[in-house]
């Protein structure tokens, strides 16, 4: 809250001295600009000077501008607007929506046969094996 209240009061500080159109140059409208000879080559190369490189080619604009949008379309419109489209609209391969149906079938079949939901011997008793007392020593059993 009080970061908020800084921004607020030095917005209004900046306000009000672009109002008041206090400068601290010495100067009325001070700049500093360097002067670059003119040579024929300035005037026969068509690029200009200004430009900068998106960095798929350094030297001819029309070729770097085509790149950079080329790859951002292939980028953008076909990988992520597309395939988050063919990616959505899979079909089910891990079989989620087919073990989710079958489980509410075998529950509905096992309430109306008066069966428990879970069997409680799932697993045979007969192959499971546990240690002995001996074995378990002393060691804590949290149930």
């Amino acid at each position: 809250m009080s970061a908020l209240l800084r921004f607020v009061n030095r917005a209004a500080l900046h306000r009000t001295l672009a109002v008041r159109g206090i400068k601290t140059s010495p100067k009325k409208d001070e700049t500093a600009a360097i002067a670059t000879p003119v040579t024929k080559e300035d005037f026969a190369n068509p690029n200009p000077k200004n430009w900068v490189s998106y960095g798929f080619d350094h030297k001819d604009e029309a070729n770097d501008r085509n790149s950079t949008k080329a790859s951002f379309f292939f980028a953008v419109t076909l990988c992520l607007v597309w395939g988050t489209f063919f990616w959505a609209y899979l079909p089910d391969t891990q079989m989620r929506d087919w073990a989710q149906r079958e489980a509410f079938l075998e529950l509905r079949r096992r309430e109306k046969a008066g069966l428990d939901l879970v069997s409680p011997n799932y697993v045979d008793p007969s192959t499971i094996v546990l240690p002995s007392d001996e074995e378990l020593g002393d060691t804590e059993i949290i149930i």
